[in-house]
């Protein structure tokens, strides 16, 4: 016998015409269900996907038409033949209205219900092939912006376009400047969510004392300045994403707050009574270790297995250089359409330096410097002097007027050193603000605030 070319339900409540078409079908490679009734081919519907029902009209319960109806609801690519010793016009057009390829008076020939089985399965693999080209299309479409061939880019995307199907809490690793809110935008927009509101709330950049009101807002009165109600990102995105940037930065108190909604879908606003409750797919992400904010007591274990139900690390753009070719002629494009300058590519000398330098602020550094050279060249294609000498960019030393005078008592030498070190680590770093915390032991919130501080 030959490999099952399709799966046919077969529906007949007479035991002998059961038979024989049975035996006429395996013997051509069909995979054959049986079922005697409308409700034992619900049941086979029910675990197995079907490409043809082949029914008899007249069953002891429902008919083979509603029995029809009911499995195309389940199964729409399904194509169905209905048999009939005492048909009707009338049973002929509502099966046809109801979506049957053909209706066929029996006794059957055999020789004709072989080939109009043929040209009903055909039907069903053009409408399999239809659905998978426009799912590839809206997965194409959702994943424009995360480019990337390598094997460490396939095997991401195939687990990214796997989870924006589920409504599972996804958490994505790696280090700054990976492209882990274009990646969680992406599965967003490739998820049953996409015509709802995606929120992005960034965790490091908050002060701790205003998370709690960003996420789960507030009512007039509940603290000081707090003048007018304010709806959180929670309600805001409701039936929508939310999209916590940097997660490791929210204080622990509100990480109980977070992990009852998470396990609720419920919440109330700062100072509220109300209950609210929310429809959210929670995307996480964060470059720290977890496991070790865990271990310091800075994370709630239990909110980081709610959170990484899903997890997917991106990884630095160092490992993955063939990469590099791809994302500079994007950005080429990207940028010289948005700059308004007549920038057409890249020449392939200047190609090949980009793919020899480290760029440990991944994505964004390489971003940063084809914008730079777009802004700056005289060229119409980008060339290898328009890019910094030493594989190092190029930024400008911070203003003289940021550092205090040495004369200045206590705080001012405590301030000029703190600069020192902020500066030092910077330039070792590339001017990785993320490299540069950890490199001083401090979190991203505290370098970003005290660079703002002294205007760096």
């Amino acid at each position: 016998m030959s490999t099952p070319k399709a799966t046919i339900l077969l529906l007949e409540d007479s035991t002998t015409q059961r038979e024989v078409l049975r035996g006429f079908l395996t013997k051509r490679g069909y995979d054959v269900l049986e079922a005697g009734s409308g409700n034992e081919a619900e049941e086979l519907s029910r675990s197995t996907s079907i490409d043809l029902l082949l029914t008899d009209l007249r069953l002891g319960g429902p008919d083979g038409i509603t029995v029809l109806q009911s499995l195309r609801k389940k199964q729409p690519a399904l194509q169905c033949i209905v048999l009939s010793a005492y048909g009707t016009v009338d049973d002929a057009t509502r099966a046809m209205k109801s979506g049957a390829y053909d209706f066929v008076a029996k006794p059957v020939e055999l020789p004709r219900l072989e080939a109009l089985i043929e040209k009903a399965l055909e039907k069903v693999t053009l409408s399999k092939e239809v659905s998978a080209l426009s799912s590839l299309v809206q997965h194409s479409e959702a994943f424009g912006d995360v480019i990337g061939e390598s094997e460490k880019m396939k095997a991401i995307l195939q687990v990214a376009v796997k989870a924006a199907a589920s409504n599972a809490s996804i958490l994505i690793l790696g280090e700054s400047g990976t492209g882990k809110g274009v990646l969680a935008r992406a599965i967003h927009l490739a998820s049953h969510r996409k015509t709802h509101p995606l929120h992005t709330v960034s965790c490091a950049a908050l002060p701790q004392t205003l998370i709690e009101a960003e996420l789960f807002g507030h009512e007039a009165g509940a603290f000081t300045g707090a003048t007018a109600r304010k709806l959180g990102r929670f309600e805001l995105a409701h039936r929508g994403s939310l999209f916590l940037d940097e997660v490791g930065e929210i204080p622990l108190p509100v990480q109980v707050k977070l992990l009852h909604v998470l396990q609720t879908r419920q919440f109330e606003r700062i100072g509220g009574t109300e209950t609210i409750h929310s429809d959210v797919r929670i995307m996480a992400a964060t470059n720290q270790n977890l496991p070790a904010q865990i271990a310091a007591g800075e994370f709630r274990e239990d909110l980081y297995y709610r959170l990484n139900v899903v997890t997917i690390t991106l990884p630095p753009l160092r490992e993955r250089p063939g990469d590099i070719r791809l994302l500079a002629t994007h950005f080429v494009q990207k940028h010289s359409m948005l700059l308004g300058v007549p920038v057409k590519g890249i020449e392939d000398v200047a190609l090949a330096y980009l793919e020899s330098c480290p760029f440990p602020g991944n994505i964004r550094e390489l971003e940063n410097w084809i914008e730079r050279a777009i802004v700056l060249t005289e060229n119409d294609y980008l060339q290898r002097s328009d890019f910094p000498a030493d594989g190092h960019s190029s930024s400008p030393p911070p203003p003289a007027t940021a550092t205090p005078q040495p004369d200045g008592g206590l705080e001012a030498q405590v301030s000029m050193l703190e600069i020192q070190l902020i500066q030092d680590a910077l330039t070792a770093t590339n001017f990785n603000q993320s490299a540069a915390a950890r490199k001083l032991k401090i979190s991203e919130r505290a370098i970003r605030y005290k660079m703002k501080k002294y205007q760096l």
